[in-house]
């Protein structure tokens, strides 16, 4: 399933460079190769997953700007980093300022409590101006704890991409190890 992946987002890539040769991208199609924005190679793919962690966290419309300026500057995959912004949505985002909260929390000296819900929505109903009054009721905690839980969701991406990339080519050796120790000549067929 990995080296299927694997294909697929290599094949994307040129289907992606097909798009880079409209006439208003001309000039800057030097510039872009440089920063291997589009390249579906193990590294760029890495570091646009670890800029799309790390600027989900970011409040919303500015995720894919922040995303696409945190690509150019790591030489990240822009199409791995928008993508992977995704994992904040209606549902995650209050359990993930929560938790940023927490660790804020835990960076902080003193005793910090987090407002409860029913301070900022008396009735219970859940509302954008209520998500809005509850995370500035959040305070310090939540501005020190999104950077650090997305510096920490970033180096877990990071991470990730690598092993899952690697994955294959060490159950390969694993399996030609397991051969040579039983006298093969030849490496086992791909499964």
């Amino acid at each position: 399933m990995l080296c299927s992946l694997r294909r697929w987002l290599r094949g994307l890539e040129p289907r992606v460079r097909g798009h880079m040769d409209r006439p208003w991208l001309l000039s800057l199609q030097p510039w872009l190769e440089q920063r291997a924005l589009f390249r579906f190679q193990r590294q760029p793919l890495a570091r646009g997953v670890a800029a799309g962690m790390f600027c989900g966290l970011i409040p919303g419309p500015l995720q894919l700007p922040g995303t696409l300026l945190a690509c150019a500057w790591l030489r990240g995959n822009v199409v791995a980093g928008g993508m992977t912004t995704f994992y904040t949505n209606p549902l995650t985002i209050v359990p993930l300022y929560a938790l940023a909260f927490y660790l804020g929390a835990l960076v902080m000296p003193g005793e910090q409590v987090m407002p409860a819900w029913g301070t900022v929505a008396p009735d219970g109903v859940f509302s954008v101006q209520a998500l809005a009054a509850w995370m500035q009721a959040l305070g310090t905690p939540l501005l020190v704890g999104l950077p650090t839980l997305g510096l920490l969701l970033a180096a877990l991406g990071y991470v990730a991409v690598h092993i899952l990339w690697l994955a294959p080519a060490v159950q390969r050796g694993r399996r030609w190890q397991r051969c040579r120790t039983a006298g093969c000549t030849r490496p086992p067929a791909e499964h």
